[in-house]
């Protein structure tokens, strides 16, 4: 059976959609098959992997709605073994046309449920945001990694997500845990990356990565070009420190 992951943290900014993209495509490139999901309205993960999505194409969108299932909104993408459910603009109003939803909390769960032994993993790159999609994601998952960026305003959110994920246990999901926290945007010149990075370590303990992922020119165009690091440059610090991550990730199941 395969394990659902979602990677969140509802600081924007810090690498959340970067770190679920290269992740999952390492992943997929070791072998294993994979399903990424893109539910952030932004869109940003599925076309990462070369997925631009065309009119009439069934998205996460129509999944929540009950309009498609997971297997007919289901794309290839540039990265053998990865596929991606894709994300579009409409996405922003799922919140609204979810309220008045029958069990509206547990709809992504029960659409993967169907889905879930085809896949070794299925990755979730969930939106900046508490809302219903998050809370959608988060009662579907079985852990989380959390990307944090080693300065002040991003640690001050960790404990809103911390808070978060204790009411998903409590009332929604009691199998949640956490898989691990990736520290982003490393600067080894910077003092206060050190600094914070030893109290999140103080905090979560072994959850931590040892892999940290650099700031590099080289991941941020990545994207643009429809490719994850692995593809698009695969000897940049990025590509090194997120194929580290994967085996790290890896050893640790």
């Amino acid at each position: 059976m395969g394990k659902i992951i979602s990677v969140t943290n509802q600081k924007g900014g810090v690498g959340k959609t970067t770190t679920c993209v290269n992740l999952a495509s390492y992943i997929a490139d070791a072998g294993y098959k994979v399903l990424m999901i893109d539910i952030d309205p932004q869109g940003n993960a599925c076309t990462s992997v070369g997925v631009d999505i065309e009119k009439g194409q069934n998205s996460i969108y129509e999944v929540l709605l009950g309009e498609a299932t997971i297997d007919e909104a289901t794309c290839p993408t540039v990265v053998r073994n990865l596929s991606v459910v894709p994300s579009t603009a409409d996405l922003a109003g799922a919140e609204v046309d979810l309220v008045y939803a029958e069990n509206r909390e547990n709809i992504l769960r029960e659409a993967l449920s169907v889905v879930k032994d085809k896949y070794d993993y299925i990755f979730i790159d969930c939106p900046p945001t508490l809302g219903l999609l998050t809370v959608n994601a988060l009662t579907a998952t079985d852990s989380i990694i959390v990307p944090i960026q080693c300065e002040y305003f991003p640690l001050i959110g960790v404990g809103q997500l911390m808070n978060t994920i204790r009411l998903i246990k409590k009332h929604l999901n009691p199998e949640i845990e956490i898989e691990g926290i990736v520290l982003t945007m490393k600067n080894n010149r910077s003092l206060l990356f050190n600094q914070v990075a030893e109290e999140i370590k103080k905090y979560f303990g072994e959850k931590v990565y040892e892999t940290s992922i650099p700031r590099n020119i080289r991941l941020a165009e990545s994207p643009s070009h429809g490719k994850p690091i692995l593809l698009y440059d695969s000897k940049s610090k990025g590509a090194i420190a997120y194929k580290a991550l994967s085996e790290e990730f890896l050893k640790r199941q």
